[in-house]
């Protein structure tokens, strides 16, 4: 495994291949690991959000030394605690439809001075109170990877303001609560898309992408991501349906 947090290792040029895992089973996680990916995101807004299992996909990753991002619903500071004091090295935060809206995932997903995410080292993430605790509070300063995700007319509109965040690393757009939320006076969620991305990438911070195949992640690679995603539920459920066909 490459050293360096995601966080660094992104920001230095890399192309970094994770898997969105959001059915609540470990093995998951390290069949991803052993398979060679990058990184897990673990889905707690549109999957399970149990804290213990949480905690046992994470300690799975490490073990492989694999990091683990985590998306949390809409406006949860209280998951977005427990998750990067359970270990995870980044938060994906949903429905980020302004500066406001990013400000505030920002500030939840860091410590003081920068945010305002509690302060504990007996945490998982703190190995039980045996870390330096200023070492500590440096570490996750640097790495903590911050995501916000734009999937909305309103925060496509937004997009540079929230792009200029300090402090949000990176975007993600969400292609189907954006299409969802899309009505015949929006743009059309391909222009809507290419706005974002020209926002991300005049704003100079990461992209992330989702995508269902080898081709979309190779295209989005090539369209300038960062980190790209595989839908593994949609992947998996493809798979299935294609062992179907010899008994067609």
């Amino acid at each position: 495994m490459t050293s360096g947090s995601l966080r660094a290792r992104a920001e230095s040029g890399e192309r970094l291949l994770g898997v969105l895992v959001r059915i609540p089973a470990e093995e998951l996680v390290e069949m991803a690991a052993v398979a060679g990916f990058d990184f897990v995101l673990v889905d707690c807004e549109h999957g399970p959000a149990d804290v213990v299992a949480l905690r046992q996909h994470i300690a799975v990753a490490a073990i492989h030394r694999v990091p683990v991002v985590v998306r949390v619903g809409e406006n949860d500071p209280g998951m977005i605690l427990r998750a990067l004091d359970q270990g995870a090295e980044g938060i994906v935060g949903p429905h980020v439809d302004t500066a406001a809206d990013a400000e505030a995932l920002v500030a939840a997903a860091h410590y003081p001075p920068i945010g305002t995410r509690g302060f504990a080292t007996y945490s998982r993430a703190g190995r039980f109170g045996e870390t330096d605790p200023t070492g500590h509070r440096d570490w996750y300063h640097a790495n903590t990877l911050v995501i916000g995700m734009i999937e909305s007319p309103a925060a496509v509109a937004e997009a540079d303001a929230i792009v200029a965040t300090s402090g949000l690393d990176g975007v993600m757009i969400g292609p189907a609560d954006l299409a969802a939320s899309s009505g015949t006076h929006d743009l059309p969620v391909a222009e809507a898309i290419k706005c974002v991305n020209t926002a991300i990438s005049s704003g100079g911070v990461l992209r992330m992408d989702i995508v269902s195949s080898v081709e979309a992640a190779n295209a989005a690679f090539e369209q300038g991501a960062q980190l790209v995603v595989y839908n593994l539920a949609a992947s998996l459920m493809t798979h299935l349906i294609g062992l179907l066909t010899p008994r067609n």
